[in-house]
């Protein structure tokens, strides 16, 4: 039996003030009683540290990233992590020694992490009871309903939680008797703002209940609970004046195969945490070895398991759900096969139940799903640790890359109204090259042949279109073609160009911290890339202030750069970088923005992604000055389409425009060999008037 109490809070979402709420608990109690406060939130916030102004006592006690102690206000603190990525080198024996330390003490106060993870395991064996904090709004209460569910599938019993209303504000408050007939559990404590009367009140309320709590109260092991799920129960929606208020969501109920194939991998999920640490699961991507290590364990216990619970299935249903545990435990869940297709170019998640494809540019609806929301948050916590990001409700959006150098854009809730949306675009594990873009229609060689000699005379280039029309794609084939011998740096907000030559910098840009500092812009990027010596710099995306240095740059001897913008046309994307010119704050009159423009651009090529969803360069245009107030640009190149096949593939032509390009000067003084009348092989395009 524990000799001491362990009360666990958890917040039933981020923001909820768990951690303010366990620091005045613990405040309270130190008067007659000896309080161990443990920060087991594994964010990386340090928000006990930060209440109780004892970063540097911490800090002084951690060795190697353990686990660091230190008194303060007659409380002893314990600190896990002091960064979010140390939880990856946080075992669970460390973890289990401190816990049995803290048996010495007469209550010990635990603000946990949602999710659990592996390295807490100790204090949730151990906690005498699970107490949620919840704001007492839709959004809270919404919230507390899914983390009381989660509990009871983790193997906690209702007898074993607690509700605890914790107000942030003095208005629009769900009245205490609402959230216990909307969850079924009694709320032990109403915490009202801290600027009301009542709150010491309040507090002392909460300390009454946490001190009547026993040691004999712990639990020792954890199962799946049998009794009908708490998610069952019903939250009464707002009601506007159009009627009930919805989440827009909605799912056929289950087939009962389903139910006992998702129960299954539940229980394994939970034999797994027993006895594997998963947590290192995110750094195994890593460590080839680590993985297969890994991935032969869950394979063996679950083989057993199987074999102990008698599955009730083929070989071959078997080897597959054997294979989804792997997936969940260790890459992207239900994602996994998908990522793996060579033909799905892009995957989009619209919440848990809904995973759309696209596949040779067409847009299907697949059969596969996460079995909850917390899974799907986890696989995109799983993507954005080991980058260094994150995602909460404090910055809700984040921008990632896998090690395969696919880009990942994920947004949550409250932002994202119907639930956590991710979108993965993916890049082939092969780069595409010059002959392949000729094979597959997008451009034919003689395009490709003057755009290479273009690069090579260095010329400023910018590749303009939709999204997901291939701009960066395309951007890559355009580096093919710079000399090996020159110093590149290429600046992206999530870095996924791939470059062959061997004298490369890759530059990354950095979000903001949760402290709302640390952010490293594009445009500071730029700034220091202008210091490293470059022979050409490529910006992924120009999508903001940075447009204006790089324009001083391109006026200032750094020519032959190149970047992507989304614009709708070759002339739409002058006026857009005039646009972002002026997001950088100068007030700068138009025409000297103009005549920045047409000096430093020169070419302007633009893809499109057609109506069958194949993708080509639809025009090609040279900025060759001004004309007054306007920058004049000269079209060399258009793909004139003619319609469409009884396959609905599109036809149409390559055309030139018959005009000579003035970039051809250029191309002479540089030495570069290229033959003007090779243009003439395609269509002329004023025949297709």
């Amino acid at each position: 039996m524990n000799a001491t109490p362990i009360a666990l809070f958890i917040g039933a979402k981020g923001g909820a003030g768990t951690s303010t709420l366990c620091a005045e608990l613990a405040r309270v109690m130190r008067e007659n009683r000896s309080v161990a406060l443990v920060d087991a939130d594994l964010s990386g916030r340090r928000s006990v540290a930060l209440l109780f102004e004892a970063v540097r006592e911490l800090d002084a006690t951690r060795v190697n990233s353990s686990i660091s102690r230190t008194g303060a206000d007659g409380i002893t603190l314990f600190e896990l992590t002091d960064r979010y990525d140390a939880i990856f080198t946080l075992g669970v024996d460390t973890v289990e020694t401190c816990a049995s330390d803290m048996l010495r003490y007469d209550f010990v106060i635990v603000d946990a992490p949602q999710p659990f993870a592996a390295a807490v395991r100790p204090f949730v064996t151990r906690a005498s009871r699970f107490i949620v904090v919840l704001e007492p709004t839709l959004l809270g209460l919404a919230g507390a309903q899914a983390m009381l569910a989660n509990l009871q599938r983790f193997g906690v019993p209702p007898s074993r939680m607690a509700l605890v209303s914790n107000a942030r504000t003095e208005t629009g408050a769900i009245a205490r008797t609402d959230i216990e007939r909307a969850l079924g559990m009694k709320v032990v404590a109403e915490i009202p703002a801290m600027s009301q009367r009542h709150y010491a009140k309040s507090v002392a309320d909460l300390r009454r209940y946490v001190e009547s709590l026993r040691p004999e109260d712990a639990l020792h092991t954890l199962q799946p609970s049998t009794a009908s799920p708490i998610a069952d129960t019903r939250i009464p929606m707002a009601r506007t004046a159009t009627g009930p208020r919805t989440n827009g969501h909605s799912s056929a109920p289950a087939d009962p195969q389903s139910i006992k194939r998702d129960a299954f991998k539940q229980e394994v999920h939970q034999a797994l945490l027993r006895q594997l640490d998963l947590v290192s699961a995110s750094v195994a991507h890593t460590d080839a070895a680590k993985l297969a290590e890994l991935r032969a364990q869950i394979e063996k216990l679950t083989a057993a398991f199987a074999a102990s619970r008698k599955f009730e299935g083929s070989a071959e249903e078997l080897a597959e759900l054997r294979q989804e545990i792997v997936d969940e435990a260790l890459g992207l869940g239900p994602l996994e096969s998908l990522m793996k297709d060579p033909d799905v170019t892009e995957i989009m998640v619209n919440g848990p139940e809904t995973i759309y494809i696209e596949r040779r540019g067409i847009i299907e609806r697949t059969q596969k799903r996460f079995t909850e929301e917390r899974q799907l948050r986890l696989i995109i916590e799983r993507i954005i640790t080991p980058l260094g990001r994150r995602i909460d409700e404090a910055s809700p959006m984040v921008d990632a890359r896998l090690m395969d150098g696919s880009r990942v854009n994920a947004i949550i809730e409250p932002v994202a109204i119907d639930g956590t949306s991710l979108t993965i675009r993916r890049f082939g594990q092969r780069r595409l090259t010059a002959d392949d873009l000729i094979a597959i229609g997008a451009a034919p060689r003689v395009v490709i042949d003057f755009l290479a000699a273009a690069v090579q005379a260095r010329l400023n280039c910018v590749v303009s279109g939709g999204t997901g029309s291939g701009k960066t794609t395309f951007l890559n084939v355009l580096s093919s073609f710079l000399p090996d011998r020159e110093r590149i740096v290429t600046i992206e907000d999530a870095a996924e160009l791939l470059l062959n030559q061997s004298h490369v910098v890759r530059l990354e840009s950095r979000p903001a911290n949760v402290e709302g500092s640390g952010e490293i812009r594009i445009r500071d990027l730029f700034r220091n890339a202008l210091r490293m010596r470059p022979d050409r710099i490529i910006i992924g995306e120009c999508r903001g202030a940075e447009a204006l240095d790089m324009l001083q740059a391109m006026n200032t001897g750094h020519d032959g750069s190149l970047t992507t913008i989304h614009a709708n046309s070759q002339r739409d994307a002058l006026s857009r970088i005039e646009t972002m010119v002026l997001m950088a704050g100068f007030d700068l009159p138009v025409r000297a923005i103009r005549e920045q423009i047409a000096s430093a651009l020169d070419l302007v090529v633009h893809t499109a992604r057609m109506r069958d969803g194949s993708r080509k360069v639809v025009g090609v245009s040279e900025v060759v000055g001004m004309e007054g107030d306007i920058v004049t640009m000269q079209e060399i190149i258009r793909f004139s389409q003619r319609g469409v096949d009884k396959e609905n593939k599109v036809l149409g032509e390559f055309c030139y425009s018959g005009v000579q390009p003035v970039c051809l000067k250029r191309f002479a003084e540089y030495g570069i060999a290229y033959d003007a009348r090779n243009l003439s092989e395609l269509e002329p395009l004023k025949a297709l008037w």
